[in-house]
């Protein structure tokens, strides 16, 4: 039987990490056979901090930015979304990510700039149907944080050894 264990949160409180649930379920209820991380699509997204923004010339839409993904050097990034914004945090794929779609981010030239990333909408990470800009984050994490730890969109499913005696 698979049960989330975000959804168990919801019935109990209780301070249990995933690991630690499974370990106290399998000594005193029923052998958890397995703990499965859910969106590990998701795994290369950080969190990413824009330092600098400013409009590309000769655009209307496309912005210039430097974002700073925990990586210690700032990472120049074409952004297309109306709401980019210096000082904001936002869900950072870097070069060589695989996009939940398929899409692998590369380094390429927009309009004469570099563009070395994306800045993230919550279409493109799969996680709703919102693309009219970029999802803004409102956490408190430092540049380079996994995306999956500071915003609770990765959930793990336990996996339950329910023996044919028990209900």
């Amino acid at each position: 039987m698979n049960v989330s264990y975000a959804w168990l949160k919801t019935f109990v409180d209780f301070d249990l990490e995933p690991r630690a649930l499974r370990d106290l379920l399998t000594q005193r209820v029923v052998t958890v056979d397995e703990l499965v991380p859910l969106r590990t699509d998701l795994a290369p997204i950080v969190i990413g901090r824009v330092v600098e923004c400013e409009q590309m010339e000769g655009s209307d839409h496309l912005s210039v930015t430097k974002v700073d993904a925990g990586t210690g050097e700032l990472i120049d990034v074409v952004c297309g979304a109306p709401n980019v914004r210096a000082g904001k945090s936002y869900p950072f794929a870097p070069v060589g990510t695989v996009m939940p779609n398929g899409m692998k981010i590369e380094r390429r030239k927009i309009r004469g700039a570099v563009s070395a990333g994306m800045l993230c909408s919550a279409r493109e990470l799969g996680l709703g149907d919102d693309h009219q800009g970029i999802m803004e984050l409102d956490v408190d994490a430092p540049p380079g944080t996994a995306f999956v730890e500071a915003v609770p969109v990765g959930d793990m499913r336990l996996v339950l050894d329910v023996n044919p005696n028990r209900p």
